[in-house]
C-alpha cells in the first residue's frame, strides 16, 4: 500500500513539473526574428495576385 502512495506522489511530483515547464514555455515572448519572418510571409501573401492562390 505505500508502494502504491509513493507511486501516486510521485505522479503528482512529474505532473506539477511537467505543468510549470510547459507554463514557462507558454509564457515566453517569441523571438524578434520569428516575428520579422512572419511578417515578411503576410507581406508576400498579400502580394500575390489571386490567380496564384
Amino acid at each position: 500500500m505505500t508502494d502504491d502512495k509513493d507511486q501516486d506522489r510521485l505522479e503528482q511530483q512529474i505532473d506539477a513539473n511537467l505543468k510549470k515547464v510547459f507554463q514557462r514555455t507558454l509564457d515566453e515572448d517569441v523571438p524578434g526574428r520569428f516575428i520579422d519572418l512572419l511578417e515578411k510571409l503576410k507581406e508576400a501573401d498579400k502580394q500575390r495576385s489571386p490567380n496564384d492562390k
